[in-house]
């Protein structure tokens, strides 16, 4: 019995001496919140990685705050996973991108460190290694170039943004008042290319759909003659796809004529199934899956030392009324 006892009492110890050696080494993925579809794609993307990479001595592991409209909690986050000792890189969509700098600084962390998805500024870009992600500027000017081919000669529109500090917005309005003026840093648009955007735009929304769906139906109150919206991240349409159809419903005269163009950001959820419905001019789609996917590959070559490209892009999906069904890269 003592000897079965002792058998027992060393596999113990073995058992135990065993979990650090096998604990695997984790590639961070810090997104703005978990209640976003959005980065629930990119979560599908890293845990894909992680079944095709079972035996790598890494592991992707996904988190941020519960809500997208958490930044100091996104912030906490990234501090906190910059002090574990596990945490080999870290990939990080900055909701605020000015906080999350400043926590970069404060942390001065010894991993390397990536954003995705959304960038920081471009005075802090010396913090971090690189970008993956959409092009955001591009996204931005395909939708200012959907919105004017429907309407040549221009007329009111509004944006509709997310968070006030995310760098990845700013970056598509940016984008879309340039395509629709044919001038470049243009912060509000009063007349130039014909395009005049009207009081209380743009409109934020926090990353919240059914805010979206708020602030486009207040400016279609005060503005019933409004020929445009652009909508910078697809929020009210994936975010709220119930309000946004009912909110539609009244003005599907208006969109079928391009009396009132919509176009929006992204291709996920009931989107594609509301351009297939007409509700919208078109869609300008990211890859959030391909970003989750891609991410632990591009932080383990920075683990490395390899050399990795500077911006790296995603590409973009384009989606019609008439192309719902091939839009979408498979």
């Amino acid at each position: 019995m003592r000897k079965s006892l002792l058998l027992v009492a060393a596999a113990a110890v073995l058992t135990l001496g065993a979990g650090p050696a096998l604990a695997k080494k984790q590639l961070v993925i810090v997104v703005k919140g978990l209640d976003n579809p959005f980065f629930e794609a990119i979560h599908q993307g890293c845990e894909k990685w992680n079944k095709e990479n079972a035996s790598s001595e890494y592991q992707c592991f996904y988190t941020g705050p519960a809500s997208t409209s958490d930044e100091a909690g996104e912030a906490q986050i990234v501090q906190d996973m910059l002090g574990k000792a596990d945490t080999a890189a870290i990939a990080i969509s900055p909701s605020n991108a000015k906080l999350i700098a400043q926590t970069l600084k404060t942390a001065n962390p010894t991993v390397p460190v990536m954003t995705i998805d959304a960038d920081l500024a471009k005075e802090d870009s010396a913090l971090r290694k690189t970008y993956l992600g959409t092009d955001n500027y591009l996204m931005g000017v395909r939708i200012g170039d959907y919105i004017k081919k429907a309407k040549p000669k221009g007329g009111t529109i509004c944006l509709i943004e997310g968070n006030p500090g995310a760098d990845n917005i700013l970056r598509r309005a940016q984008g879309t008042r340039d395509a629709l003026t044919g001038q470049k840093g243009l912060a509000a648009l009063k007349g130039e290319g014909g395009w005049t955007e009207v009081a209380g735009c743009p409109g934020f929304t926090n990353d919240d759909g059914a805010k979206g769906v708020q602030a486009m139906t207040d400016i279609l109150a005060a503005n019933p003659k409004l020929d445009a919206f652009a909508i910078e991240g697809g929020w009210p349409l994936f975010g709220a796809p119930q309000p946004y159809r009912q909110l539609t419903d009244q003005y599907k005269a208006r969109i079928a004529s391009k009396e009132l163009v919509i176009v929006a950001a992204d291709t996920i959820g009931e989107e594609v199934a509301i351009a297939k419905e007409g509700r919208v001019e078109a869609l300008v789609g990211q890859r959030p899956f391909e970003m989750g996917y891609k991410a632990p590959t591009v932080m383990i070559d920075l683990i490395n030392g390899k050399k990795v490209d500077d911006p790296v892009f995603t590409g973009l999906d384009e989606c019609t009324k008439d192309t719902v069904d091939t839009c979408i890269q498979k």
